[in-house]
């Protein structure tokens, strides 16, 4: 298996992930039939997607230095991170910071949370609604950050080959902090206000979105260190996508609505093994995504980070404004509206 290759076929997935993300977002500014609103429904779990590639790329990248070296080389990896990330995003966090008259709704985080990468922490929409969706970066981050520390610790104490159970912890972790939020604080809140707190507690936290990276580092370590699964997985790499769709397809009904207690609960693990599939097969020879070339999903999947970054100025700058008073989402005030997960914001035409 070549990187190349093996890079192609998570390409692929990349350049869907931000397509999804920008026809969810802002597919109401466009023409088109109502199933399609249907069907990009889901989009907002495009975000899962490129928590499982981030977990899988980055933990291979560790795991292959512990195989070789018995070590991580922070130095070089937290190099390329940086050039990886701070080039494209201290630009954009100048931009809303020096420029507030570009904000699309209200104010952002405070500066220090968006240099630490820890905006996603009490994110509250009604107040800093503007470059919220940084939060999935900040996840990112924080996972970088952490990651080399965790498996040097269990290097030194001679602890990989458990390190399953640290996974599996962490997983149940989810389940236990998801539950607790809904049962002792959303769930008792209003109405109009229920779905900007679901976001805050339920959506945006470290906490409860763990499971789409742990999926990716799952992978990386079987493709690592269980080479006899491995193996047995060479074959299957259609059959592993299709199983991802499946999955996909069920996580799609149980989350019709997001912020119900099952879909808060179970939905963001479901989502994960679904992506999980997807992603494996996508990495193995015998999958289409594998085999498949093309230019033009590489291109959009190297350009995939600066446009997730640029596409909620992109809104403002198009000329339209934004109304926050809770009390006024509703789907029937205007026409012109885009999406962030969980709840709807609306557009209106700018006077």
């Amino acid at each position: 298996m070549t990187s190349a290759n093996k890079l192609r076929g998570l390409d692929h997935l990349r350049a869907f992930a931000i397509t999804i993300v920008f026809l969810y977002h802002y597919g109401g500014l466009f023409s088109h039939p109502q199933w399609v609103n249907t069907m990009f429904d889901f989009g907002w779990t495009s975000v899962d997607l490129f928590f499982v590639l981030s977990g899988y790329l980055i933990s291979s990248q560790l795991f292959e230095s512990i195989c070789r070296y018995h070590s991580v080389d922070y130095k070089t990896f937290f190099i390329k991170r940086f050039f990886r990330i701070v080039p494209a995003y201290l630009p954009v966090v100048a931009f809303y910071y020096f420029l507030p008259f570009t904000r699309e709704r209200g104010d952002t985080a405070p500066l220090w949370k968006l240099l630490t990468f820890t905006q996603n922490i009490g994110l509250d929409l009604r107040t800093q609604g503007s470059f919220s969706h940084a939060w999935s970066l900040c996840i990112e981050e924080q996972f970088y950050l952490l990651l080399p520390v965790v498996l040097m610790a269990l290097v030194y104490f001679k602890k990989i080959p458990k390190g399953w159970m640290l996974l599996l912890l962490l997983f149940v972790f989810g389940f236990v902090a998801r539950f607790t939020a809904w049962q002792y604080i959303v769930q008792f809140y209003e109405e109009n206000t229920f779905t900007l707190l679901w976001l805050k507690w339920l959506y945006y936290p470290t906490y409860a979105r763990l499971d789409g990276i742990l999926a990716g580092v799952t992978i990386a370590a079987i493709f690592q260190f269980k080479l006899n699964i491995k193996t047995q997985l060479q074959l299957y790499g259609n059959r592993l996508l299709i199983i991802g769709f499946l999955v996909l397809t069920a996580c799609w009904f149980l989350t019709r609505k997001q912020t119900s207690f099952s879909a808060s609960v179970f939905g963001f693990p479901l989502i994960a093994i679904g992506y999980g599939f997807v992603v494996t097969g996508a990495i193995l020879p015998t999958g289409f995504l594998y085999q498949f070339q093309s230019k033009i999903t590489a291109t959009i999947a190297t350009l995939s980070y600066a446009i997730y970054f640029s596409q909620n100025s992109y809104s403002y700058n198009a000329g339209f404004s934004i109304t926050m008073d809770p009390k006024r989402w509703q789907p029937d005030v205007y026409d012109l509206y885009t999406e962030l997960p969980g709840c709807r914001i609306y557009f209106k035409q700018a006077n």
